[in-house]
């Protein structure tokens, strides 16, 4: 018995800083924390050339416009982008679609690097869906591990942009 005792004390003693240790190493709290995000708020207005490129000749039907996009941001993105979009439809119906993704190189509000973003949009009946959001993992320099989605405004043949974002605490002031 008084070695039961004594073995159950030893193996207390020694269980108890091993959990303690285990508990330190496994805290969720000190395993999951991230530097803190703050959503920001951008905005501004941009000036957008396309140039039709030659049609994808694997089609058949429904014909596939291809269009190459040179941007201006200004505000507070103040950066030019590049980029292709593929358009199908009839815009003058009211329907049609299209997909674009576009490389945004310059500064936004204070932080310089580049991104890309993704577009996907469709009209139907001459009611627009858009969605623009960041590529993940393509933010570049002081952009690196940028997110949010864009908002784009065409309003009196004028395009503006919101555009909702996240950094990584290292890269807000």
């Amino acid at each position: 018995m008084h070695l039961l005792i004594r073995l159950g004390s030893v193996c207390l003693c020694v269980a108890i800083p091993f959990a303690a240790t285990v508990h330190a190493q496994t805290n969720p709290s000190k395993l999951l924390r991230k530097d803190p995000v703050m959503t920001r708020h951008a905005e501004g207005t941009f000036d957008v050339k396309t140039t039709p490129l030659a049609a994808d000749e694997a089609t058949n039907g429904t014909l596939i416009g291809r269009y190459s996009l040179v941007k201006q941001y200004h505000g507070s993105l103040d950066a030019t982008s590049k980029g292709e979009m593929l358009g199908a439809g009839d815009p003058s119906s009211g329907n049609a679609g299209y997909v674009a993704i576009e490389q945004v190189t310059g500064t936004l509000d204070g932080h310089t690097g580049s991104f890309a973003l993704q577009h996907i949009g469709a009209m139907e009946g001459g009611s627009y869906k858009l969605s623009v959001a960041v590529v993940p993992d393509s933010g570049t320099a002081q952009l690196t591990g940028l997110s949010g989605t864009l908002t784009i405004i065409i309003a009196n043949g004028k395009h503006s942009y919101t555009f909702e974002y996240t950094l990584p605490a290292q890269h807000t002031p």
